[in-house]
């Protein structure tokens, strides 16, 4: 099989053969394809002036705009890969990931208390960019080059860096995965540090359909509607919990859609049968997969009679460029029989930037059909049906999905034990209605005022210094403190005991 284009090279065949389609809609903007690709050349150049190519992870501070997805294709056009950061985050945060990427140049509207050079896009490019032939660098690239770094929430204290390659989003997109088979109209409005990013943004964009960029912190079952009938959109990417939230509020919302993909969480029996019933024509689509394993691993086109199946919605098969299997040690599991959900194939992360431990250690080399074979372990366990669909069981670990955001309760732990006047700290995730989980809980204790230790920390002035240093996702809700933390006979903090003593329709949020 031929290597599969690289990002921008895929758009710039586009912008050849359909140079006036629509790539990008921003408000009132409308970018065509050969406007964009022009645009990305003239940023380029002004990149590789300062030090950007093959080797460099360029931090990126914009909001979700036309601008931002300008400069990250000229980013690539360079060589180079890029790592999206969220705005919104802690300034604190926004620092120590710089430091991470190490990078020549940080591009961004405003300073973050970095010491990189300060690279500010310009809305527009030159004037003359239309008119000028792009840079003809060449660069020994092909699609195993880093293009994207997705910072997950990780243990020990410290977010992973996940370097994702060019293969692994251009695999999704080469007219083999049926959401998009024809270039879609969709929606680019989950956040920008997400893989999910590759998804909204590159998805249509590779396969010659519209980005419609969503300026709002959310998408909301109005903004849908909205944008159905104003843009044409035909297709949208939730999160099952805004999947159950739209089928909830306003499961009209969807009408003139084509297709509806969704995951990352466990999703809601009820609401899925919900949604078949009043729109049978719309395509639901499960997917499911790590950022490892860029945007999806496994997805499922899912029926009615999914719905009354004991283990509820399954995940799916292996999307292309990609294999699974479910491992019990070194060996697969026999059909029907739990283990762990582990990931092969082109969509792989090369690494975890500047943690060779860790890599070697989630991304190990096993012997498979006699054959060494690089695979990722996710933690998750599943197993494999008779008819070879995957289905979610639980975690292996500690790890867990709130709103779509992946969470390693240690790293948030982590930070609280930070703040002065905190001497022990647990964090439980809080279960919701349909078995997933939706909001952080954190139990802490205060040093005792007698033994000379720091005064008292108050919850509320907790959550106010976690706020500070943590992404909004990764903040509890809910802040309580204890004399002591429980524990079991065998002397393990005895976290059940801590959910059972939460009485959620009685403790305020972030005000305990």
């Amino acid at each position: 099989m031929d290597d599969p284009p690289l990002i921008h090279t895929a758009i710039e065949r586009h912008a050849a053969r359909t140079p006036d389609a629509i790539a990008l809609v921003d408000g009132q903007e409308r970018v065509g394809y050969a406007e964009l690709d022009a645009a990305a050349n003239a940023y380029a150049d002004a990149l590789r002036d300062r030090g950007v190519g093959p080797g460099c992870f360029v931090p990126v501070i914009l909001p979700r705009s036309s601008t931002l997805v300008t400069a990250l294709l000229a980013i690539l056009k360079c060589g180079a890969a890029y790592a999206v950061l969220d705005p919104a985050w802690p300034n604190r945060r926004i620092t120590s990931l710089i430091d991470v990427l190490n990078p020549p140049v940080t591009i961004a509207e405003t300073p973050h208390g970095h010491p990189s050079a300060l690279w500010r896009p310009s809305v527009k490019p030159p004037s003359d960019s239309a008119q000028r032939p792009p840079d003809q660098v060449a660069y020994a690239l092909n699609g195993s080059a880093p293009a994207a770094v997705f910072f997950t929430s990780g243990t020990g204290g410290r977010p992973k860096a996940v370097v994702s390659s060019h293969r692994a989003g251009t695999r999704l997109f080469r007219g083999t995965f049926a959401p998009f088979q024809v270039g879609p109209v969709m929606p680019q409005a989950a956040p920008v540090s997400w893989d999910g990013f590759t998804l909204e943004a590159w998805g249509p964009l590779l396969t010659g359909g519209t980005s419609v960029l969503v300026r709002d912190g959310y998408l909301l079952p109005d903004t849908l509607r909205a944008l159905i009938a104003r843009d044409g959109v035909d297709t949208v990417w939730l999160t099952a919990s805004l999947f159950h939230l739209f089928v909830d509020e306003s499961p009209g919302c969807f009408t003139g859609l084509r297709q509806v993909l969704t995951g990352g969480e466990r999703l809601s029996v009820a609401r899925v049968r919900d949604f078949l019933t009043l729109h049978p024509d719309i395509e639901l689509i499960n997917g499911y997969g790590p950022a490892e394993s860029c945007v999806f691993a496994t997805a499922h086109r899912v029926k009615r009679r999914d719905c009354d199946l004991p283990s509820g919605i399954p995940l799916g098969r292996p999307v292309p460029g990609t294999g699974v299997r479910v491992m019990s040690g070194p060996r697969p599991t026999a059909t029907g029989t739990v283990g762990e959900i582990c990931v092969v194939g082109d969509g792989l992360a090369l690494a975890y930037l500047g943690d060779p431990e860790l890599t070697a250690r989630k991304f190990p080399t096993v012997t498979l059909d006699g054959k060494p074979v690089r695979m990722y372990l996710t933690g998750d366990q599943g197993f494999m049906d008779q008819d070879g669909l995957l289905h979610f069981v639980g975690r292996l670990d500690r790890q867990v999905k709130i709103r779509g955001h992946r969470v390693e309760p240690e790293e948030v732990e982590d930070a609280a034990r930070r703040v002065s006047g905190v001497r022990e700290c647990a964090v439980v995730p809080v279960a919701g209605e349909d078995g997933g989980h939706e909001r952080l809980a954190l139990f802490y204790t205060s040093p005792d005022s007698d033994a000379g230790g720091p005064r008292d920390v108050t919850p509320r002035a907790l959550r106010r210094a976690l706020k500070s240093t943590l992404p909004r996702h990764l903040v509890p809700e809910l802040v309580l403190r204890r004399t002591r933390l429980p524990v079991t006979a065998h002397g393990k903090l005895d976290r059940a005991s801590l959910l059972a003593e939460l009485d959620q329709t009685h403790i305020p949020k972030g005000d305990q």
